[in-house]
């Protein structure tokens, strides 16, 4: 680095990374069962390379590129080399269909598309003619593509080599596109989740990710530790620009790419990194294969398990409460640690975390209490795409009902009605296109999150809801859906749930949405014969088994916000059925008009209804399922 060089854009790091260390490992990713190292060097060279690859195929400074992926090296050549030139990368899940991959590069006006393999190539060929911007299709792993002919599709060693014949020509191009970075230029537009109508394209610039990811490892202690990343979050989420992209290149992090998402947690357990971050919704799958796994496990093991955990679970409260742990307790946690939660973090790939992050949507506290019984624990914090981390839990200071204080570069207040209102000291620059919406989401210079909540007696943010999902029932009072639902996805049996309520309903119901697996599996051992989701959900057994899990939240619940009715959806929600959100979240006024006759029969006098619905398979196929469903009455319990 020359003296008084900015290192303010991520290519200016990267290049400063490669001058002092090129040798130093800086990637690692599996590949048929290998895992394969990656240094500053080679980090540099493929994003020069494929920089120049680009250029000589037209690619100008503001221009944007789309990448469509798993997390792999080359993505992050990819969106390093788009903003060497002063371009933007857009991130686009791997499980849209076509229609929603149009949207994304027909609206950020991409005009490349680096897609990762076949599966991703064809759902760009069958959309190309309709993308008059594109230039080219560009693929990093060729398996099942050798005899694709069309013209728009490159290779992405071909790019690279294209790059090196463009050197030849322009040899000083790079480093001086490099140096006429700054800060303000845009390095991605990250779309929003779209729970509330279609995704708007966050714009967000060199400072966001640099001095926002620099920030935020220094207050978590990140930064020049040496800690490994396991990458699989995907680019597409802001959490993984900030952490995985531009915290790699300043914080002496080494990032591993998994073989497969099927293999995450067999590579998590292989890598043992030490800094991790989870969607909520992972929390909660990991949390019901515990729960299952100990469930079929032999019975000494579940006997030593039932003897730890509550163990476990008080020295996680006293600890959350910040409290004195006595020696006794010490000693019992020891033992407890030593015979089983040792075992289960070295299982679940979490015996040397330090630092571990969740965020995207609200997770039960219970949750994180039965990690933090662990020895794990889970950073829950809150942030917006628009605005990074808000509020972050501190070390030793987890509490299972809190995303934490407020973090030093921001400022928090509470509106009239409740909403949290955001100043922070890196913000987006606005929704591309759209500066209608940008400027309704500001008042007075305050970020409106839509989010409702409070800030308790210790400076603790605590996020209740979003505004427009706060219900009120007929007789005036309100409750939050969300509150319900975390606590009931606690359960191994519950994969999803939407609570329902209104101010025309007397009272509050619920669709339930099994597991299949975990419940699949107690089928089995009960004995309890069925042919598909569909037939599993509706047995008496089963229903009877969600109606404990109701029971159990219930009890924590003020009588009128408790669930008097539910069902058993005949069906799983689905993201490709725009049911979720491609990070899981539910799409509430969706589903509720979707299903609209499903809840009136819920709020109806029938204990059963035949039900005839349409459903899209996952080739694109749709069908005619026809079932019975029943409708459960909640029992009344005592105070």
């Amino acid at each position: 680095m020359e003296a008084g060089e900015r290192l303010d854009t991520l290519p200016k790091l990267l290049r400063d990374n490669y001058q002092r260390h090129p040798s130093k490992e800086a990637l690692r990713a599996k590949d048929r069962g290998i895992w394969k190292s990656f240094t500053w060097k080679d980090y540099y060279e493929n994003v020069k390379y494929f920089c120049l690859g680009l250029k000589s195929l037209g690619l100008k400074p503001g221009d944007k590129i789309s990448i469509l992926g798993e997390n792999k090296p080359q993505w992050y050549y990819a969106e390093l080399a788009v903003q060497a030139v002063g371009g933007a990368a857009v991130g686009i899940f791997t499980d849209c269909v076509p229609d929603e991959v149009k949207f994304y590069v027909e609206h950020s006006d991409s005009v490349f598309v680096i897609a990762h393999d076949q599966e991703q190539v064809d759902k760009m060929l069958k959309i190309k003619d309709q993308l008059p911007l594109l230039k080219n299709i560009i693929y990093w792993e060729d398996k099942g593509l050798w005899n694709y002919k069309d013209a728009v599709l490159l290779s992405f060693d071909e790019v690279i080599e294209k790059g090196r014949k463009y050197e030849a020509l322009e040899p000083r191009f790079f480093d001086e596109s490099i140096d006429r970075g700054k800060s303000e230029d845009i390095a991605v537009i990250c779309y929003t989740s779209g729970t509330t109508g279609i995704p708007k394209g966050a714009m967000l610039d060199q400072k966001f990710l640099v001095e926002g990811a620099r920030t935020w490892g220094l207050l978590d202690g990140w930064v020049g530790k040496g800690y490994s990343y396991l990458s699989f979050i995907p680019g597409a989420w802001s959490v993984e620009q900030v952490i995985g992209i531009a915290g790699s290149l300043f914080a002496d992090m080494a990032v591993n790419f998994p073989e497969k998402p099927e293999t995450v947690q067999e590579n998590l357990r292989e890598i043992g990194p030490n800094l991790l971050f989870y969607g909520a919704r992972l929390w909660e799958q990991v949390n019901r294969t515990i729960q299952a796994k100990m469930i079929d496990s032999s019975l000494p093991r579940r006997l030593i398990y039932k003897i730890c955990l509550p163990i476990g679970l008080k020295v996680a409260d006293l600890r959350s409460e910040r409290k004195k742990v006595s020696l006794l307790w010490r000693i019992l946690y020891a033992l407890a640690y030593q015979a089983i939660f040792r075992q289960l973090r070295d299982r679940l790939g979490l015996s040397h975390v330090e630092v571990v992050y969740s965020a995207g949507a609200a997770v039960s506290p219970e949750i994180i209490r039965y990690f933090l019984a662990l020895g794990i624990e889970i950073k829950l914090f809150y942030g917006a795409t628009e605005l990074g981390a808000i509020s972050i839990p501190r070390k030793g200071e987890i509490r299972p009902d809190t995303s934490g204080p407020i973090v030093p570069w921001a400022e928090a207040k509470l509106s009239e009605d409740g909403e949290i209102l955001i100043k922070s000291k890196y913000m987006y620059a606005g929704y591309y296109k759209n500066p209608e919406a940008t400027q309704a989401k500001l008042k007075d210079g305050w970020f409106q999150t839509g989010d409702f909540g409070y800030i308790d007696d210790d400076h603790h943010l605590i996020v209740i809801d979003r505004m427009e999902d706060l219900k009120e029932l007929a007789g005036g009072k309100k409750f939050s859906p969300q509150y319900t639902e975390v606590r009931l996805r606690f359960s191994p049996f519950i994969k999803d749930v939407m609570v329902v309520g209104g101010e025309n309903r007397e009272y509050v119901t619920a669709l339930m949405n099994i597991d299949m697996e975990n419940v699949g599996r107690y089928a089995e051992q009960n004995r309890i014969s069925y042919t598909t989701f569909s037939d599993l959900s509706q047995k008496p057994e089963i229903i009877e088994l969600i109606h404990k899990e109701i029971l159990r939240v219930n009890r924590t619940l003020p009588d009128h916000a408790r669930i008097k009715r539910f069902v058993n959806i005949y069906k799983e929600l689905d993201a490709d059925e725009a049911e979720l959100t491609r990070t899981r979240k539910l799409r509430r006024s969706f589903v509720e008009e979707r299903y609209s006759d499903l809840i009136g029969m819920v709020y109806g006098e029938k204990d059963e209804y035949a039900v005839e619905a349409s459903v899209t398979y996952r080739d694109g196929r749709t069908g005619i399922l026809r079932t019975t469903i029943k409708v459960k009455q909640v029992e009344e319990e005592k105070r």
